[in-house]
């Protein structure tokens, strides 16, 4: 249609730009999908979400990677259901992404090693936290230790941080996909077929 954009109507164009607005968000603290909102399943049956930091795509292995602390009540609902998805929207051009695959946690071997190698001591404070996420606390509290609070540690310091380190793989075989245009909307799916080891899509109703 006249004014929009090359991938209104176009199911292979749109799969492209949703691979590279998710593939953005791993490059650009400034993208929309740096830091998309994850769900999981709590034991009790109840949705939970944050958002978290796109940290890493693998496009091949349909594959993202986020970091975590191994305390979190995250680890606790992937150990009991590892069904997850992702949520992202880019304001800019009016578009959603909803992801839906399984999860798993990791806290040992090389690909662990390799995330906590890449990451800055700034970035690897949180992980001395005293207390595990969303403990009951009886005052208002960041969680770090005094002596770290406003400043970076160095590699000494930040040595015992590894032990609450670890990171979350998100393996979808559904991609969605919603564009909102004043023209009309135009939502779309694209589902992984192993047998041939390819994306199958469809377009859905707004």
């Amino acid at each position: 249609m006249t004014g929009e954009a090359a991938f209104y109507d176009n199911l292979r164009l749109s799969f492209a730009e949703a691979r590279r607005l998710i593939e953005a968000g791993s490059q650009s603290r400034h993208a929309a999908a740096h830091h998309p909102v994850v769900a999981t399943i709590g034991a009790d049956g109840s949705p939970r979400q944050r958002v978290m930091i796109l940290r890493h795509v693998d496009w091949a292995e349909r594959r993202l990677r986020f970091h975590t602390d191994s305390r979190s009540t995250k680890i606790d609902d992937l150990a009991n259901k590892s069904a997850a998805s992702v949520l992202i929207y880019d304001p800019e051009p009016k578009i959603q992404l909803r992801l839906s695959g399984s999860a798993i946690v990791h806290w040992e071997g090389a690909a662990v090693d390799a995330a906590w190698r890449q990451s800055t001591n700034f970035a690897r404070r949180c992980y001395l936290a005293e207390h595990a996420p969303g403990m009951v606390v009886e005052q208002p509290t960041s969680g770090l230790p005094e002596w770290v609070e406003g400043r970076q540690p160095d590699d000494a310091e930040i040595a015992p941080a590894r032990d609450n380190f670890a990171i979350l793989l998100f393996t979808f075989d559904s991609l969605e996909w919603l564009y909102l245009a004043n023209s009309g909307h135009r939502r779309a799916r694209w589902q992984w077929d192993s047998a041939v080891a390819n994306w199958h899509g469809f377009w859905l109703a707004p």
